[in-house]
This record gives structure tokens, C-alpha cells and sequence, in this order.
């Protein structure tokens, strides 16, 4: 072979032309990077350099929340007062305070699981039959045929204590359900009265009950909020998952007569909050569907790094290089303005710079890393890839493993940007009213420390020569003879502090108007004409309202329902119990719904089963579902305080059957001799005795009938 010059394509990365038997061909220059790792270095620069506009704005924001002047900020020397006015800190957390109490507030995640319209492969609707089943009826099944109130047998340990009725037995109802031969089949019944069920909807509430548990487990609440916090600062917040995450849970077992400490690992979904300065998403997406690829930097020191060859899927041998050529950490701008105190130069010395790329790559290139796919997967395909690189070196490169193909990341705004990835804060909506307020104020306080004293007019040609010109008091100044006069004169300036503070109220207000957080709305003092009434000041809360909304949609857009699909296909690939996953399940985002949908939810299914005591309505409705849905809208978990279909049925039998055996032992008993007691039948009640024809039965109260004449209590 004859090796010629190195040629450069579109992703920058260089080839050696060679020319074989079969003549020229590209190949890759074994002394220089490896393909891939250019192509993600490439890929990486574009992504930061078109980042720069956005890092300035967010610096912008972080010196106003902070309160700080920028370093590149100077001051006249005339200018002593460098007060700042940190108003926008209290929009940032009045906006972050509300985020949190929409998606927290509720006490559950605002996140479910519905089953659709028309569920596939499952019934909509099964009911209990009164029919028996075919299984139970055929004389080949060995099933015990027990009356449900024949729970035992002499010996059982059941037997009722002294002065138990029968009612309060132990292991009634399970014993019940146990022997119970009721007939469960599809479709609704035609009759109200018969209990009816809807499989798709309790696999959709398993499944909700399911990532709700994962997310409070493994800390998710925690991971969330930092995320609304960038978000309202910055614009956009970022969260990285659910990936898979080994939980060790302590156990403790006897052994040998001691204690072992034995903790089990555990495969929980797990997510995790990613600041927006260390992410790096592809420079033409507006959003994370958008994507290509995104880039995770990570700041690590020599042990975390060594950390990583523990992890799977990661080259030791590349690790141990990585760590022989020293740390690679350079600062970037942003982080020495971010820097409160002035470090020494040396900082960052001793960190790795490690990038985590997530994205497609041309199979070619991932197949020279040893990466093996289907033969059917040409080399010209795109599949989706996750690498880790630094120094040069390819720490980790593997097949994306979420089926399907996903990168995942949540990236969600405070308020969309149609045209740019990243969103608008509370901060940059208030910029400019934030730099107005911190200049009128610092005006205000110069002009107080020069109104606030006096200036001295001094005519020198009138006092001695050489005396000092300090003022205190009791200070005697010697004048010369001859000329009459006032020598000293003090100057008093006007004091224009009122007007600044004006302008200063006034551009606080635009602030409100800018942010669509009013000042009332978070505790401003004061009383105004609408505030002063309960009705008024709820008419101004419900209109400041409207702006958060607008905002909670974004979370459920960009952030609640992503994550919920990302935690119900990671439940579907990775979770080791089982699942109820019968009829196809969507994926509900709930943001914009629990400000008050659920309240007066309730409040409608209240007044409706309200109705529904009407004799007339009763048979049209089904109760049992109105009362699961009214348990489910006041945040109770219907499977826990309501029996199912087939338990209702028994439990209804039992409650029957106890009422007729109390009305049976009644009526064994004269009624007269009968006592009554608490939901008890007390027998046939007397006849009523003859009123006579005056309608009193001998009493002298009212007169009844007028007797007539020819009867015996005519008296004509």
C-alpha cells in the first residue's frame, strides 16, 4: 500500500487515502482519534459555541435574582450608593412557590394512568352474572359447596366468643369470598342493580399507584423541584430519567444467634436533576423531540472517574489511560462569574472533563468500536447510541437501551420560546424594570446624603489667614477687621428623593405587569379598594391565576406527561414484579388539572349521588362507580376502601342474610314482649284499634265525623 495525504470531511474527522488491489479507499488514521470520538467532539463544539447568546441571558438573570452587579459594571466616582433592590428574587420564589404547590400541593404527583376510550384486547366493561358458571355447575369440578355462613366446622378455631353476634365473626368475609361461586363475565349488564366492572380502568390505576410509589422512592419530589427552580430563574429546567438505579435496602438477618447485616439490591427507576449550565443540546432542535443528540457534561475528580470503571458497560483500559494523561478540566466563562469568592487561578487543576452523549450515529462508526448489530442494519443506518468520552478517550459506548429508542432527558420552559430551545424566566421578563429600579434607587439615596447635609459658602478674604476650615460645634472662626458682612454661608440642596421612589413604585409595578405575578399575590403591605373585601381580594387571587396556568401547561406538556411515559415504558422493559397491563394505557398529564378540577370534581359527584336517593332515578344509576369515582376525586384509593364487584356481592348477600335471620328469631317473640335494638326488625306491629265513628278512638280530642241520623251517637 501507498499511503498519500490525509483528507477532511463535513464532520471533520480525517482519513488516510490508500490504494489496495482493488484501488483507492478511505481509511482511518490509526495515529489520530478514533471516528467516532471526533464526530462527538465535533458535535460538542457546535453545540456550546451556539449556546454563548443564552449563557449571557442567564447570567443576566443570576445577577439580578442574586442581587450582584456584574463584574464588567463600573461605577463613577461621583456615584457612592451601590444598592441593589433584589425585587426580582421575590417574583423568582413567589413563581417557584406556586410551581411547587400545583405539582406538590395535592399530596400526590399530578401524573396518571387512563385507559383510552376503546381499550384494545380487554373488555370495556365485565359484571357479576346471577347465573352460575358452567365450571362451578358441572359435576367433574371439585368445589365444595358451602353456604357462605357456614364458615367452619367444630374445631376450626372459630368458633364466637361469649357475647359476639354474628355478625362480628372473625374470617367471615374472607371465608365468603373463599366458597363464593359467583360468575364473573364481559360486558355490561343490562340491569343497574348488577355490580359491573371495568378491568382496563384498574389496570390503569395500578399502573398510576405503580410510578407514584417509584417516583416518592427514590427521591423524585427532590429532583423535580431543583429542576422548577432553574425553570423559573432561567427559563428551562432539566431532568435527566428515569435509568435504571440499584437500590440497597438494609435487612438484617439471624445467623448463628447474631445479627447479619444481609441488605438486598433492588432495580428501581430513578431520576435526576441536570443543571442547565451542564447541558448541551443539539443547536437546530426547538425542543427535546427535536434532538439528535444532547451533551451531559460532568465535573469529576480523579476518585469519581475511577469510580466509573465499576459501572456497566465501561473500559477499564481506557479509564486507566484517561487518568495517566492528568485532568483535562478547563473553567468556562460562565463559571468565574458564577463564583461568589475570588478562588485561586488553580481552580478546576485537578477535575475531568467527561462527556455523556446521547444521539444517533451512522452504524459504520459505531461498528469500528465493536458495537454489534443485526446484519440486516447497514452501514449507512442511523442507530441511537450512548458514549461517554474524555481526554480523547472512549470511556463507555452502547446501544441506546430503552426500548423504544429514546433520549432521556426532560427539558421544560417557564415560558415557550417558539423559535429557540430554551425558554423565558421570571428574571429576563423583569430585566429592564430591574435595572430602572436599582437606578432611581441609588439616585434617591445620593440625593438624601447631599440633601441631608449642608454646604458650606466660605468668603476666605474676610477670616484670618491659616485657621482651620472643620466645622463642629462650638467652632469659632476669626474674621479680619474692616469688612462688614457674613463670611460663612451654609447651602441647603433641594431634595428630589420623592420623585425617584415615584418612578421606583412605578416601574415595580411594570414588574407585576411583566411577570404576571401581582404584588398582592404574594404579600405585598397595603391596603387597596379591591383588597378590602373577601369577595374582592378573590377576584384578584383567581385573576393572577390565569398567568400560572399558562404555565403549568408547559410543565404538562414538556415535563408530567414525558416522564410518565418514560416511567410506564421503563415498568413495561425493566420491572421485575408483575404488571396488570390489560387494554392499552395512556399517559394523563395533570398539572392544570389539580388547581381545582379535582375539588370540584368531587363537589359535582356529591350533589349527583345527592340526586340520585330520588326512588325514581335510583334504578338508572350505578351506584357503585359513582362512589368509586367520588373516593378517587378526594385523593382516596378506592381499592383500599371499597370492595370489588364480586366482595360487594357477598358482602351484600351477608348483610341480607343477617337481616332476615333477625326478622326470623323476631317474630318468635310476642310483639309486646319484643325489645328493639339498633338495625333490628322488630316483628309485625299491632293492629290498629277501632277509632269509633268520631275518628278518636274514645278520646275527646277532635270530632271526627257528624253522626247521621238512625246511627247510635245521634243524638237527634
Amino acid at each position: 500500500m501507498v499511503e498519500n495525504s490525509l483528507i477532511q470531511n463535513a464532520d471533520s474527522i480525517y482519513f488516510k487515502e490508500v490504494e489496495d488491489e482493488s484501488g483507492m479507499s478511505l481509511q482511518l488514521e490509526d495515529s489520530l482519534k478514533s471516528n467516532l470520538v471526533g464526530i462527538i467532539e465535533s458535535r460538542f463544539s457546535a453545540a456550546e459555541m451556539a449556546r454563548d447568546a443564552d449563557e449571557k441571558r442567564w447570567m443576566q438573570a443570576y445577577h439580578n435574582f442574586r442581587g450582584l452587579y456584574p463584574k464588567h459594571v463600573k461605577f463613577r466616582e461621583s456615584e457612592k450608593s451601590r444598592v441593589f433592590v433584589k425585587v426580582t428574587k421575590t417574583k423568582v420564589l413567589a413563581a417557584f412557590g406556586q410551581l411547587v404547590d400545583v405539582v406538590f400541593g395535592t399530596g400526590k404527583f399530578p401524573v396518571g394512568v387512563k385507559e383510552t376510550l376503546i381499550p384494545e384486547g380487554v373488555s370495556t366493561y365485565t359484571h357479576v352474572s346471577p347465573e352460575p358458571s358452567i365450571e362451578t355447575s358441572q359435576p367433574t369440578m371439585q368445589r365444595k359447596e358451602v353456604d357462605p355462613f357456614d364458615v367452619g366446622y367444630e374445631g376450626d378455631g372459630k368458633v364466637l366468643k361469649a357475647g359476639a353476634t354474628f355478625s362480628s365473626g372473625e374470617g367471615l368475609f374472607e371465608e365468603a369470598v373463599k366458597n363464593s361461586s359467583l360468575n364473573i363475565k364481559e360486558g355490561p349488564y343490562p340491569l343497574p342493580n348488577i355490580l359491573e366492572m371495568s378491568p382496563a380502568k384498574e389496570a390503569a390505576r395500578q399502573m398510576e399507584k405503580l410510578i407514584h410509589d417509584q417516583i416518592e422512592e427514590s427521591n423524585g419530589g427532590s429532583e423535580l423541584r431543583n429542576g422548577l427552580f432553574e425553570s423559573t430563574l432561567f427559563g428551562t429546567g432539566i431532568v435527566k430519567g428515569p435509568f435504571n438505579y440499584n437500590k440497597t435496602i438494609p435487612k438484617y438477618s439471624e445467623k448463628d444467634g447474631k445479627r447479619v447485616y444481609d441488605p438486598i439490591s433492588v432495580r428501581v427507576p430513578r431520576i435526576e436533576f441536570v443543571s442547565i449550565w451542564d447541558f448541551f443540546p443539539d443547536p437546530n432542535a426547538t425542543n427535546m423531540s427535536e434532538c439528535e443528540y444532547i451533551f451531559h457534561r460532568h465535573k469529576l475528580n480523579r476518585s469519581q472517574l475511577r469510580a466509573l470503571s465499576k459501572m456497566p458497560y465501561f473500559d477499564k483500559d481506557q479509564i486507566r489511560e484517561c487518568l495517566q494523561m492528568g485532568p483535562n478540566y478547563v473553567e468556562k466563562d460562565f463559571e468565574n462569574e458564577l463564583k461568589d469568592d475570588q478562588r485561586s487561578s488553580d481552580y478546576g487543576s485537578d477535575l475531568y472533563e467527561v462527556l455523556e452523549y446521547w444521539g444517533i450515529m451512522d452504524a459504520e462508526y459505531a461498528r469500528e468500536v465493536g458495537i454489534e448489530f443485526e446484519d440486516d442494519v447497514d452501514d449507512l443506518d442511523e442507530v441511537q447510541i450512548n458514549a461517554w468520552i474524555s481526554n480523547g478517550k472512549l470511556l463507555r459506548c452502547v446501544v441506546n437501551p430503552f426500548t423504544p429508542a429514546r433520549i432521556p432527558y426532560n427539558a421544560f420552559t417557564y415560558e415557550k420560546n417558539p423559535y429557540s430551545f430554551f425558554g423565558i424566566g421570571v428574571a429576563e421578563n423583569m430585566d429592564d424594570s430591574q435595572q430602572i429600579m436599582n437606578g432611581h434607587a441609588r439616585m434617591a439615596i445620593d440625593n438624601l446624603a447631599l440633601s441631608g447635609s449642608l454646604v458650606f459658602d466660605v468668603d476666605e478674604t474676610a477670616l484670618v489667614g491659616g485657621q482651620s476650615m472643620e466645622v463642629y460645634p462650638g467652632k469659632v472662626f476669626r474674621r479680619q477687621a474692616g469688612v462688614p458682612g457674613q463670611s460663612i454661608y451654609g447651602m441647603k440642596f433641594p431634595n428630589t428623593s420623592q420623585e425617584n421612589m415615584m418612578m421606583f413604585d412605578k416601574f415595580r409595578q411594570l414588574a407585576d405587569e411583566q411577570t404576571g405575578i401581582p404584588s398582592y399575590s404574594h404579600g405585598m403591605t397595603g391596603v387597596q379598594s379591591m383588597t378590602r373585601t373577601a369577595s374582592g381580594m378573590s377576584m384578584l387571587l383567581g385573576a393572577a391565576s390565569l398567568n400560572i396556568k399558562t404555565v403549568v401547561k408547559n410543565l404538562d406538556d414538556y415535563l408530567l406527561k414525558p416522564l410518565g411515559e418514560a416511567y410506564f415504558q421503563w415498568n413495561m422493559q425493566f420491572f421485575e414484579g408483575k404488571l396488570a397491563t390489560e387494554g392499552d394505557l395512556e399517559i394523563q398529564a395533570m398539572g392544570t388539572n389539580s388547581l381545582m378540577q379535582k375539588e370540584v370534581r368531587s363537589q359535582r359527584l356529591t350533589m349527583f349521588l345527592q340526586t340520585a336517593q330520588n326512588p325514581a332515578i335510583a334504578p338508572f344509576v350505578k351506584i357503585s362507580k359513582i362512589v368509586s369515582e367520588l373516593a378517587y376525586s378526594l385523593d382516596l384509593d378506592p381499592d383500599e376502601i371499597l370492595n370489588d364487584p364480586e366482595e360487594a356481592a357477598i358482602m351484600a348477600q351477608i348483610i341480607g342474610a343477617q337481616n332476615a335471620g333477625q326478622t326470623t328469631s323476631g317474630e318468635a317473640v310476642p310483639p309486646d314482649e319484643q325489645q328493639g335494638s339498633v338495625g333490628a326488625v322488630e316483628g309485625t306491629p299491632q293492629q290498629p284499634q277501632d277509632l269509633g265513628t268520631t275518628g278518636t278512638g274514645g278520646g275527646n280530642i277532635g270530632t271526627g265525623n257528624v253522626p247521621l241520623p238512625g246511627e247510635s251517637e245521634f243524638s237527634g
